[in-house]
């Protein structure tokens, strides 16, 4: 009997450790790994780096093209850290690639307000944090195919409580 490949989703606001725990899934269990902000259109980067939140227009594409790589033929499997922030844009993620599960990384707005004004480098303006959070639309316990994991603890803790939810939610050859 051959199962699916795994296709997960790090979802969350931005700032709740998306990338870092996309990276470490996909180290930990050999699958490939995209951060869905390089699926970003350019004009959609530009946007964040002036500080204007994107709008569902902004997105539809964008959601498109991370439905679209989760879709492609794979082994082993395929991590992507998306903010999945409406339930609306799960849905989407869901009827185009299938099997999905998300891990949505749940977090304090001044606890991750926090990490935001300490990174360098990253086009997502902290200030947008709050319009994050406003569209944020957490999701519900009819969203079977969703794994809750606080941010409280450490990268490897979290990376171990996220493969042992996985395993006992989904996927038991993990």
């Amino acid at each position: 009997m051959s199962m699916t490949p795994l296709r997960l989703i790090v979802m969350g606001v931005s700032g709740c450790g998306k990338s870092t725990i996309a990276g470490a899934l996909s180290e930990h269990l050999r699958l490939d790994m995209v951060d869905g902000d390089d699926l970003h259109l350019p004009e959609s980067v530009a946007k964040m780096r002036a500080g204007i939140a994107l709008q569902d227009a902004d997105r539809w594409p964008w959601l498109d093209r991370i439905s679209a790589y989760l879709s492609q033929d794979h082994t082993q499997g395929r991590v992507v850290a998306c903010s999945a922030l409406k339930r609306v844009y799960r849905d989407r993620i869901r009827e185009q690639a299938g099997d999905v599960c998300f891990l949505f990384l749940d977090g304090d707005f001044d606890v991750i307000q926090n990490r935001m004004q300490q990174r360098v480098g990253h086009y997502m303006q902290a200030g947008l944090l709050r319009s994050q959070f406003g569209t944020l639309e957490k999701p519900q316990a009819d969203e079977t195919d969703v794994i809750h994991l606080p941010i409280n603890d450490s990268v490897h803790h979290m990376v171990l409580k996220a493969i042992q939810a996985l395993n006992d939610h989904r996927h038991p050859a993990i």
